[in-house]
């Protein structure tokens, strides 16, 4: 078999592995008394992991080129950041629920390279002039790298909305800046649980009432305590209000496990993306004579930048946790969408070669 068949046969095999994972860790999620799935997912996400690596090594050989230089390589990259980034946070975390985010994702974009693009735009084309450095490999995989690591935090942050179903859950767990932890009053009258950990001080402040504290040990052996109490304020007879079902302390766990995941994830891809964008304006200096010129792309990626910088900010110096730095990072989700697709979609700008138009 050449190296050109090892490919064709390598990509869809990765789909259909991470087709097969992701069914494995969505029926984990549903049917939580079968403990093998779990395990199952994982060793398939390991599986689509080599495979993807097997394609681009393939590629690479074949090309004579790092196989960074058109859309399906590309894609191919990041499914391939995206599950090295899973088999990270699964380790880290030991929850069934970072693959139920993150393989559907993976399982996408390999079926968008393998299966929709055109034969034309998968084949390997000689890199035009602009590419033909040894930039390519240091600006373009760590990008990509950062873009995988980003995507994953925001997934787990997503996942942290569906879990506590849009609630205030404010959280004091290992991911709290230095703003500290806050109890605040709700104005609207609805109801904000608060998930301490068991070496804080768990008394109710100020004689408040009706506090519940609950103790579980998660998969590392240490003791957590989740007290959920209602944030004082006046009773209101609104509907919905009183119709908000309570979260049970095994949802607060998971809630504190994703939300810490992603900030820690998060944390990883900012300064592979503050590399990347640096790396990216000495190659541009060096191609174009200018270190920025407010391409597109560049102008996306600053954008990218920002909004992460903007949700590690909250985190560390203002002590957000819960619910508003996840819809930040679920923002952030789409900006890098954005800035990775979106803009080449246009057809426009210096980063458009190789792409759709």
């Amino acid at each position: 078999m050449d190296l050109i068949s090892l490919q064709n046969s390598l990509d869809n095999i990765s789909f259909a592995v991470l087709l097969v994972t992701m069914l494995l860790y969505w029926v984990g999620a549903a049917f939580k008394n079968i403990p093998y799935l779990p395990t199952l997912g994982g060793t398939g996400m390991i599986i689509a992991n080599l495979c993807i690596a097997a394609l681009l090594g393939a590629r690479w050989l074949s090309a004579g080129y790092f196989p960074l230089s058109n859309l399906y390589e590309s894609l191919f990259f990041l499914a391939w950041g995206i599950t090295a980034m899973h088999l990270v946070a699964e380790k880290m975390s030991a929850s069934r629920w970072v693959g139920v985010v993150t393989s559907p994702v993976a399982m996408g974009i390999t079926a968008f390279a393998a299966l929709s693009l055109p034969s034309d735009m998968q084949q390997a084309e000689p890199l035009v002039p602009a590419l033909k450095s040894n930039w390519l490999m240091m600006h373009v995989s760590v990008m990509m790298l950062s873009y995988a690591t980003l995507m994953v935090g925001s997934l787990l942050a997503i996942a942290f909305l569906v879990v506590t179903r849009g609630q205030n859950v404010e959280l004091r767990g290992s991911s709290v800046g230095t703003g500290g932890f806050r109890r605040k009053q709700d104005s609207t009258g609805a109801t904000s649980y608060q998930l301490k950990r068991n070496q804080d001080n768990l008394q109710p402040q100020g004689g408040d009432s009706g506090a519940m504290a609950m103790s579980w040990q998660d998969t590392s052996g240490s003791t957590s305590t989740a007290v959920l109490d209602a944030v004082a304020s006046a009773p209101s007879s609104t509907p919905e209000v009183a119709s908000v079902p309570t979260l049970s302390p095994q949802r607060l766990n998971l809630a504190d496990t994703l939300d810490n995941i992603s900030y820690r994830m998060i944390g990883l891809g900012f300064p592979l993306l503050t590399i990347g964008i640096i790396a990216g304006a000495v190659w541009a200096n060096e191609a174009w004579g200018s270190y920025w010129s407010w391409d597109p792309k560049e102008t996306w990626a600053l954008i990218t930048w920002l909004v992460f910088a903007a949700y590690l900010h909250a985190r560390i110096t203002r002590g957000w946790q819960g619910r508003r730095p996840a819809i930040l990072a679920a923002t952030g989700f789409v900006v890098v969408w954005i800035c990775y697709l979106g803009v080449n979609l246009l057809g426009k700008g210096l980063h458009s070669y190789g792409w759709f138009f």
